[in-house]
């Protein structure tokens, strides 16, 4: 069962490298929607993580590595997302629903010893995927058109190690692989011709960079409160993303989208490194032991420039404030099995890393979930069914861009025993 199990995780991996995701059109700036480090149990506290250190066996905190002292057991995690997006602008009144339904987590994690334990996962980072039809009419009649495409994904492989120094310090370290192809096409054509002029920008990313973490938790044994004080911060970046920009006219043969009569007008290859830049977290939880915990957190990534459609593109500097937690009514009543149910609960703000037309594009949401354990777990052994949701609110309907109000479902299953171990008994 458990060779299955290992099998599985690396063909999901491969599945998972060949989807399509689901965004916003505010994806066609940069390098798309991030989605990373946004894991059910971190999505469903409001992405509190750099303070949270699990009571439980069965959880591997990746998005700060030093937040494992009590992970104990090997764990598989699936889990999937289906997004769904509701759009509105008051340039010509559009409104527009989009929906995505996606595998966004696969992780394999497990103690090598009582104070260092390892975990690997495979996410998607970033993605683009929309397709924005704009025509300009006069008197009635369509005179010309541009639409704006982008189709890609920029999937992470990470691996992290988790270091306890002891019963209150620990450190950890992640190293992070970037690795996809994002392209984005404009297309402009005018009535009564069949020939369109078309700009084509074409990315491929082969990144690295890490991330170390620290964690101190103090636990006070008399009253099982617990205080908890995390940090991380994500830099060294190298690699690089090759650009390739095209200017040419064409047209297509096809409804399958096969050009014909191509003239290349312009052609050049770029090559860059500021694509992931200097990040940064702070944050601070406090909780009694098995039973309820509250985190607050302050995320800081860094704005760089980037090169878009042959020219240059200012990313502002982002802010989040996160705030979330979790309630366990009590693992001890196994005759109410509710009274078992881990309940999460959080909310944040993010000013975003784009300002269109003067106004920051920031975001805002609350979310929920609950992990509902599996019929024979117990507080030792905590496996179960993850369920989490988003619902929040993203841009502005000023200037005429476009104000995006979204509900993220969330499912996932965490597989925990005690595996790989030599049994001391027969």
């Amino acid at each position: 069962m458990k060779k299955i199990f290992v099998v599985s995780f690396i063909s999901v991996g491969y599945f998972l490298n060949a989807q399509s995701l689901g965004n916003s059109p505010y994806a066609k700036y940069g390098i798309g929607d991030v989605k990373y480090d946004n894991t059910i149990e971190t999505a469903s506290m409001g992405g509190i993580s750099t303070a949270f250190i699990s009571d439980f066996t069965s959880n591997f905190n990746f998005a700060n590595p030093a937040n494992n002292a009590n992970f104990e057991l090997t764990s598989i995690k699936l889990e999937a997302t289906n997004e769904n997006n509701y759009f509105k602008s008051n340039f010509n009144d559009m409104k527009s629903t989009k929906h995505s339904t996606y595998l966004s987590n696969i992780s394999l994690a497990f103690p090598i010893s009582s104070k260092v334990k390892m975990g690997i996962s495979y996410q998607p980072y970033s993605s683009k995927n929309y397709d924005i039809l704009s025509q300009r009419e006069v008197g009635g009649t369509v005179v010309d058109q541009n639409q704006f495409k982008g189709n890609g994904t920029l999937n992470t492989a990470a691996v992290a190690l988790s270091y306890k120094i002891n019963q209150e310090f620990s450190v950890g370290a992640r190293a992070n692989l970037y690795f996809g192809d994002l392209t984005d096409l404009t297309e402009f054509s005018a009535a009564n011709t069949e020939y369109i002029a078309g700009y084509e920008t074409k990315n491929r990313i082969r990144n690295f960079n890490f991330t170390l973490g620290t964690s101190y938790q103090k636990l006070n044994t008399r009253t099982d409160k617990k205080l908890t004080i995390g940090a991380t911060a994500t830099f060294g970046n190298t690699g690089n993303m090759t650009t390739e920009y095209t200017n040419s006219t064409y047209r297509y043969a096809d409804a399958a989208g096969t050009k014909m009569d191509v003239t290349t007008i312009d052609y050049k290859e770029t090559k860059s490194k500021n694509l992931l830049p200097l990040q940064a977290s702070v944050g601070v939880g406090y909780g009694s032991e098995n039973h309820w915990f509250l985190s607050g957190q302050l995320d800081y990534k860094k704005g760089e420039d980037i090169s878009y459609f042959g020219n240059t593109f200012s990313l502002q500097d982002t802010y989040r404030i996160s705030a979330g937690g979790w309630y366990l009514p009590n693992y001890n009543n196994f005759r109410s099995y509710f009274s078992r149910v881990v309940y999460r609960y959080g909310a944040f703000y993010e000013r975003g890393n784009l300002k269109l037309e003067g106004n920051s594009i920031n975001k805002f949401g609350i979310s929920a979930g609950v992990m509902l354990p599996f019929k024979n777990s117990s507080i030792t052994r905590m496996s179960g069914l993850e369920i989490g949701v988003e619902v929040g609110k993203r841009g502005t309907l000023q200037n005429n861009l476009i104000n995006q109000n979204f509900i993220n479902l969330k499912l996932g299953f965490n597989f925990a025993d005690k595996w790989f171990r030599k049994a001391l008994y027969n």
